[in-house]
């Protein structure tokens, strides 16, 4: 394995089975610790995963082909992400499935990966609307060292992509990142709030929508604030009740409504 794919997978690997578990507040899912064993086999999953299919093409591929077109004046909505658009369509599920989102979000995962698995996880879905959440991974370093640059121009070019397939964008604010407990000591507070300061000038710009989730979960350190997430990152149930009329409202003036 060369080195960076080593850095990505051990990046992903602690972003996933990493997290020591804590108490759970404000209604979040209390999981099981996992074993030894099992941690082992997940990396070797996610090893043989970065190694073969780097930005995982394979996750929604049976999804995606299973799923009918659209119907006439059906107002499909893809959700494109990391981990939090993931955990919130696997464990606050109510929200996507009674509007009738669908969740293409995979936990760990970088823009550039995101970039890659575009055209098959949105464009070929035919949405009338995509909502893009990425970047905090990024900022992590789960896939090397990135810049707000180099973020920025993958969440552009996504954009660009939709918009050039008759897509509306919302492009949603990184939420709040004090720490990352799977990469101590980034820092990443600051650089949170400059993407997003990037991303929301961009939308004014391009006339995408942003969807501010940072403001209302941000504490006056720019980490999360107590309750909203399990670990500094992703969000509980409480966290995910602040981002959902967020989000309908983005997708409807998305919409002209």
């Amino acid at each position: 394995m060369n080195r960076f794919v080593l850095v990505a997978f051990l990046a992903v690997s602690f972003s996933l089975v990493g997290t020591p578990q804590t108490t759970p507040r404000n209604g979040a899912i209390a999981r099981p610790t996992p074993t030894q064993e099992q941690i082992a086999a997940r990396q070797k999953a996610q090893q043989e995963q970065l190694a073969n299919d780097w930005p995982n093409l394979a996750r929604y591929r049976d999804a995606n082909r299973s799923l009918p077109a659209p119907a006439i004046g059906d107002t499909r909505v893809v959700f494109m992400g990391d981990s939090i658009t993931e955990l919130w369509d696997r464990d606050s599920g109510a929200f996507f499935s009674t509007k009738g989102y669908i969740g293409r979000g995979i936990g760990g995962q970088t823009t550039p990966q995101m970039l890659l698995r575009f055209q098959q996880d949105v464009v070929a879905l035919k949405p009338k609307i995509v909502v893009i959440n990425g970047g905090t991974n990024d900022i992590a370093g789960n896939t090397g060292p990135s810049t707000l640059e180099m973020i920025e121009d993958n969440l552009k070019s996504m954009s660009q992509i939709a918009a050039a397939n008759g897509i509306k964008v919302v492009l949603a604010s990184v939420t709040p990142a004090y720490d990352y407990p799977w990469k101590r000591g980034l820092a990443p507070a600051e650089k949170v709030v400059a993407l997003n300061s990037r991303m929301k000038g961009y939308c004014a710009q391009a006339g995408c929508v942003y969807a501010d989730y940072f403001s209302p979960m941000s504490d006056e350190k720019h980490a999360m604030k107590e309750g909203l997430s399990k670990d500094g990152i992703h969000p509980t149930p409480a966290g995910y009740a602040i981002m959902a009329p967020i989000a309908d409202a983005a997708i409807a003036q998305a919409l002209g409504k």
